[in-house]
């Protein structure tokens, strides 16, 4: 993989590092386009708020790209008991988020769409939703607070990285880790393939 995808440039509609150390991982390094449209939406159920934020985003982007352009779009939320987590944004918020989160099971949504910009500005693409059970060990308030404070948190959806510091108190999870990084890779992979074969079955 790498920045051309089948002979078209790639695209991510996300300013994230870690969906861009992602997808550098496996050798595509997209050319990075952030989204601009506010990140709104009426679905009430996780898996279907991050799709249709995937949605919107790639969209947006994409109605500025040039026709063969490939855009990716993701959105990643947490959830415990289906109340959505976002960014806490200050420590006070994130030590909140974190007391709902040590000692049990939450689950990490990521919507992803693709779009393929075609002759006329039409969009031709997919959207799916991929979802990772991540369980949590038990932790002390003195533990809670150390880390609401690290500065680690606050930028990240449900308060925490699993690739950082907070990776020590992760018991297990069910399901891809990159996803709850940002981005379900394999699963990406494959759905660029489908896409791209379909695209090509139709010229």
């Amino acid at each position: 993989m790498s920045v051309m995808w089948k002979g078209r440039n790639v695209v991510l509609a996300s300013g994230s590092p870690r969906r861009r150390e992602l997808l550098a991982q496996v050798g595509m390094e997209p050319e990075i386009v952030p989204s601009l449209v506010e990140e709104c939406t009426e679905e009430t159920e996780p898996d279907l708020m991050v799709m249709e934020l995937s949605r919107i985003k790639a969209e947006d982007v994409a109605s500025r790209c040039p026709e063969g352009t490939l855009v990716i779009g993701a959105d990643t939320m947490v959830a415990v008991d289906k109340e959505v987590l976002g960014k806490p944004g200050t420590p006070e918020r994130a030590a909140e988020m974190i007391e709902k989160l040590q000692g049990r099971a939450h689950q990490v949504y990521t919507g992803v769409t693709l779009l393929l910009v075609e002759p006329g500005g039409c969009l031709h693409g997919t959207t799916f939703v991929e979802k990772t059970d991540v369980y949590v060990y038990p932790m002390t308030d003195e533990e809670i607070r150390d880390y609401a404070g690290c500065g680690e948190p606050l930028d990240k959806a449900g308060a925490y990285g699993i690739q950082g510091r907070f990776a020590v108190y992760i018991r297990k999870i069910d399901g891809d880790y990159d996803n709850v990084v940002g981005l379900p890779l394999g699963r990406l992979y494959h759905e660029l393939k489908n896409l791209t074969e379909d695209d090509r079955e139709d010229d």
